[in-house]
């Protein structure tokens, strides 16, 4: 059996699992008042390539893990963590659409609207939608402590999984700081991007995975994840604020240059501003983050950002992320089988296509 067709029979028990385990919560959320948030909650766990849990599965695998059901479970739970994270961030960035569907707060806000209820609409649907965020966050948490793993490797990953977390949460605020105060340096966007996605995509699912299965850190994990986890989740994040601007909205979920109207301080922007003359960075300052930007203001950005070497420094800098994680993966003692897979889920999460 290939990587690939693994991956794909992993991405059909993870979303088996998470119906499983929103089934059970039926009883719970079974009054009718709750039908919609409950049906926000399983449209937003549908779709998504699953690359946290295919790092996590990966990760237990390459340290000796065997394919016990009970990992697809707890790999399974990190979906319902990055869900709870997607309708946090709409909400701050206040966007309209997620994977081509209303975000969780514009969909709440026409409920409001179409029952005809009191009060304002907006705020009905932002409260509704951090209420969501909020219940997937802890569902993510039940998920993974009932997931069935042997006690000692939870308790022992329990750490891992705290300080992903935190991580999460702490970069969710970065990002909010950054906008505030537009900084907006390489290093500062990196900051953000790193506790903010690129950790908890990619890094630390890994040492999830690993550390579940041996029990333990070892140095040798923790070298695999920072050489090959961290640099895939840099590449990653870099790839995501490609897409931002440059996406094919069939394929992002979202209107063409949406990261533009938004005001993302990326790391694709501080690039962009670092080199660029008087008058370009004029007009990215004046452009970027006007919610009404038109496509003639997109385009515009656009030229900008390809004509001061930002989207080609970006582009190389991807492809040497991505090098040098290949480099660090193969000095890992890990299984051949899981190098092989970890190669394939660092192209898919670094891929044009992401």
């Amino acid at each position: 059996m290939t990587a690939l067709f693994q991956w794909d029979h992993l991405r059909s028990e993870i979303d088996r699992r998470l119906r499983m385990f929103v089934d059970r919560q039926r009883p719970l959320v079974g009054a009718p008042e709750l039908a919609p948030l409950l049906a926000a909650a399983e449209d937003f766990l549908v779709g998504g390539k699953r690359l946290r849990p295919a790092f996590c599965y990966w990760g237990w695998r390459g340290a000796g893990g065997e394919e016990d059901p009970a990992i697809f479970t707890a790999a399974a739970s990190l979906e319902l963590l990055q869900a709870s994270a997607l309708v946090h961030d709409d909400v701050m960035d206040a966007s309209d659409l997620r994977r081509g569907q209303p975000s969780a707060h514009r969909r709440f806000q026409a409920l409001h609207e179409r029952s005809g209820w009191r009060g304002s609409s907006a705020q009905f649907g932002e409260g509704a939608a951090v209420l969501l965020g909020s219940l997937l966050l802890v569902w993510s948490s039940e998920m993974w402590r009932t997931s069935g793993l042997p006690a000692e490797a939870l308790a022992a990953a329990e750490p891992v999984h705290d300080i992903m977390r935190t991580e999460l949460m702490c970069g969710q605020y970065l990002d909010l700081l950054e906008q505030a105060h537009f900084e907006n340096t390489f290093d500062s966007a990196l900051r953000v991007a790193l506790h903010k996605s690129g950790k908890y995509s990619v890094e630390q699912p890994l040492r999830l995975g690993l550390v579940l299965a041996a029990r333990g850190q070892e140095p040798w994990i923790d070298r695999l994840c920072v050489e090959y986890g961290q640099k895939v989740g840099i590449a990653f994040q870099l790839r995501d604020d490609v897409l931002g601007v440059f996406g094919d909205p069939a394929q992002t979920g979202k209107p063409a240059g949406d990261d533009l109207r938004e005001g993302k301080r990326t790391m694709l922007i501080a690039r962009t501003l670092s080199a660029a003359s008087e008058r370009q960075a004029g007009d990215v300052r004046r452009l970027l983050g006007d919610p009404a930007l038109d496509a003639d203001g997109v385009e515009r950005l656009r030229r900008i950002i390809e004509d001061t070497g930002a989207l080609a420094a970006s582009e190389e800098m991807i492809k040497r992320y991505h090098d040098d994680a290949l480099s660090g993966l193969e000095r890992a003692p890990i299984t051949a089988e899981a190098r092989a897979a970890l190669e394939e889920l660092a192209a898919a999460a670094t891929s044009r296509q992401s």
